[in-house]
C-alpha cells in the first residue's frame, strides 16, 4: 500500500509555527549575550593587551554546559579580530573543539589542524610528532605576530592524549623568536584543573574565570528573546517559557538545554498539527531529550568509559542494594581481561565515575568510613526502558556477546 504524503508535506510548507528555527539551535550566534556582561568584560580585560601586541596571560574558563562560555569567547574573538584588522595588527586567533574526532585525538592532528586553519599546507598524518611540532614553530615564527589558541573542551585532550601536550603548548614560546602564543582553555569540568600536573596548571591557568549557572529568571530572559525571533506571534502558550526555564534551572542552569526543550517542543507540536506550543509539548520534549541524551553519551564515550559503565550495570543487574567504587573496580578488571584492554588505575576509574555523575548517568554519594577514609555509593540513573538499548550499544562497541 502506497502512503500519500502530500498532506504531511503541504502542512510543513504552508503552516509552519516557526519564523526561524535556527535561532533556537546551538550553532546560532545571538547579537547579545544576556547576563554575561561581567564575564565578557573580564575576558576582554585579560586579552586586551593583544591590541598593544603584548602577549596576554594564558586563560582558563570553566563552568557547566550551557553557561555561555564558548558564546562569550567567540564574541570577544570576533571583536578583537575586528579591532586588530582596523589597526593592521598581526593577531591570529584559532579555535579548536577538542571533542571532535579525527581533529583533536592526537597531538599531531591538533597541530596539523591549527596549521591548516592558519593557511599552511600539512598532511593530516604521516610526519613524526617532533617534526610536526617543528613545522608548527617554523611556520608561525616566520613573522612577528600574536597567536591565541582557543581550546574548547580542553579536558578532552587529557582524556584522549595526556597532560604533556598542554605543557608542550605552554612552553613553545621559549622556542619562538618573532611570534608569541597564548592559550585559552574552556572546560565544562569544574574539577579538571585539580587533576592535572601542577606544572601545567600553573602555566595554563595564569588567569581563571568561572561562568556560574543561569538561574530560572535569567533563563526566562534568554528564552523570551530567542522565542520572539524563532516563532510566529502568539504561538507560545502561557507558562511555557517559565516551565522550560524551571526544568533547565534544576539541571545546572543550562541555557542550551532550555533552548533545546523549546525547539523540540515546537517541532513536536508542529508534527501533531497544533497551532500552539503548550505545556504538554514541553513534557514530551523533555522525555525525548533525556532518552536521546543518554544513548548519545553512551555511544560516543571512549572504550574505557563504556567498560566502567558496563561494570556498574552488571552490579545493578545482580540486584546489589549498595554499590561502592571498590566493587566497580573489581568487575571492571574482569571486563578489561575479556576485551584485552589495559586496566586503568583505581584513581582514574574513580575520575570516570565522577564524570558519569556529572553527566547524570549515575548518582555518586560520598560516604565516610571513619578512619578507613571515604568511598562513593553508586546508583544507576538510566531509565529501565533504555537499559536493553544501552547494553546493546556497549556490547557492540566492545565486541562482547
Amino acid at each position: 500500500m502506497t502512503i500519500k504524503l502530500d498532506k504531511i508535506f503541504d502542512s510543513f510548507s504552508t503552516n509552519s509555527i516557526f519564523n526561524s528555527k535556527s535561532v533556537l539551535q546551538t550553532n546560532y550566534t545571538p547579537e547579545t549575550i544576556p547576563h554575561r556582561d561581567k564575564q565578557i568584560k573580564q575576558i576582554a580585560a585579560i586579552l586586551g593587551p593583544t591590541l598593544r601586541l603584548e602577549k596576554p596571560s594564558n586563560l582558563f574558563i570553566y563552568g557547566k554546559t550551557g553557561t555561555g562560555k564558548t558564546l562569550s569567547m567567540q564574541y570577544i574573538q570576533n571583536e578583537l579580530l575586528k579591532r586588530a584588522k582596523e589597526q593592521s595588527l598581526p593577531l591570529t586567533i584559532e579555535y579548536i573543539n577538542c571533542k571532535l574526532k579525527k581533529i583533536a585525538d592526537t597531538e599531531y592532528r591538533i597541530l596539523a589542524e591549527l596549521l591548516k586553519k592558519m593557511g599552511f599546507n600539512v598532511p593530516s598524518t604521516g610526519l613524526p610528532t617532533d617534526q610536526i611540532y617543528q613545522k608548527f614553530i617554523d611556520e608561525i615564527d616566520k613573522k612577528r605576530q600574536l597567536v591565541i589558541i582557543v581550546l574548547d573542551e580542553v579536558d578532552q585532550i587529557v582524556k584522549k592524549i595526556d597532560n604533556n601536550f598542554l605543557y608542550n603548548l605552554t612552553r613553545l614560546n621559549a622556542e619562538l623568536k618573532n611570534a608569541q602564543i597564548s592559550i585559552v582553555g574552556i572546560s565544562n569540568d569544574l574539577q579538571f584543573l585539580e587533576n592535572i600536573d601542577p606544572r601545567i596548571k600553573s602555566s595554563l591557568s595564569e588567569e581563571e574565570i568561572v561562568f556560574p549557572p543561569y538561574n530560572a529568571i535569567q533563563l526566562q530572559d534568554i528564552l523570551r528573546e530567542r522565542a520572539e525571533k524563532a516563532f510566529k506571534k502568539e504561538i507560545i502558550a502561557e507558562g511555557v517559557i517559565e516551565k522550560c526555564s524551571a526544568y533547565a534551572a534544576r539541571e545546572h542552569g543550562d541555557a542550551r538545554r532550555a533552548l533545546d526543550l523549546l525547539r523540540i517542543a515546537g517541532e513536536i507540536s508542529e508534527r501533531e498539527g497544533s497551532q500552539k506550543v503548550t505545556l504538554e509539548f514541553i513534557d514530551k520534549a523533555k522525555e525525548k531529550i533525556e532518552k536521546d541524551k543518554i544513548l548519545d553519551i553512551i555511544s560516543t564515550q571512549p572504550k574505557q568509559f563504556q567498560l566502567v559503565l558496563l561494570s556498574i550495570i552488571a552490579l545493578t543487574d545482580k540486584k546489589r542494594d549498595k554499590i561502592y567504587t571498590g566493587d566497580i573496580f573489581d568487575i571492571y578488571q574482569n571486563f578489561c581481561a575479556q576485551t584485552t584492554t589495559e586496566v586503568l588505575t583505581q584513581r582514574r576509574v574513580g575520575d570516570i565515575i565522577a564524570e558519569f555523575d556529572m553527566l547524570g548517568i549515575i548518582n555518586a554519594k560520598v560516604i565516610s568510613q571513619g578512619r578507613y577514609g571515604r568511598t562513593r555509593e553508586i546508583s544507576l540513573l538510566i531509565p529501565p526502558p533504555l537499559m536493553d538499548r544501552t547494553k546493546e550499544i556497549i556490547y557492540n562497541s566492545l565486541g562482547l556477546k
